[in-house]
């Protein structure tokens, strides 16, 4: 009888559980307007001003592969696929921003933490426009007021 009480019990709890994540979707949705629309999007230059301020955390959320063959020398590599078990590393103190090469992915990233009360943007030029903005006189820019 022991067991079956704490069964049913562990059943609801899951349904609850469950039920909750769907309900934080659901009111961010319903919370969405234009305001949204525009603050959870971040362009090149405003990422590079807030990792210079020390205001925001970059996730990129591409494969393992993706992320060996090349890759920007700051962020971390987080997967899309593993981003639900790794909240522990990231900074609740910071804007997180989330980037892959073009946006698709990074946009699923950016929601997903934004119901787990994380300020999040994602990067809507994508990595590749983040390596097109960082060449040259940017790079070198970048470079020394980054890693001071």
């Amino acid at each position: 009888m022991k067991y079956t009480t704490l069964l049913i019990v562990f059943i609801f709890s899951l349904a609850f559980n469950a039920y909750a994540e769907e309900q934080k979707l659901a009111d961010f949705l319903r919370s969405f307007d234009y305001d949204t629309r525009i603050e959870m999007k971040a362009g090149v230059r405003e990422l590079v001003d807030l990792l210079h301020e020390g205001k925001a955390q970059l996730i990129d959320i591409r494969f393992h592969e993706e992320y060996k063959a090349w890759h920007m020398g700051v962020g971390t590599n987080i997967p899309l696929d593993e981003l639900p078990n790794r909240l522990d590393e990231l900074d609740k103190n910071k804007i997180i921003v989330t980037a892959c090469p073009h946006k698709d992915r990074a946009i699923i990233a950016m929601t997903y933490l934004r119901t787990k009360g994380y300020e999040t943007m994602y990067l809507k030029d994508g990595l590749i426009g983040l390596a097109e903005f960082l060449r040259g006189d940017n790079a070198k820019d970048f470079i020394e007021q980054t890693f001071k």
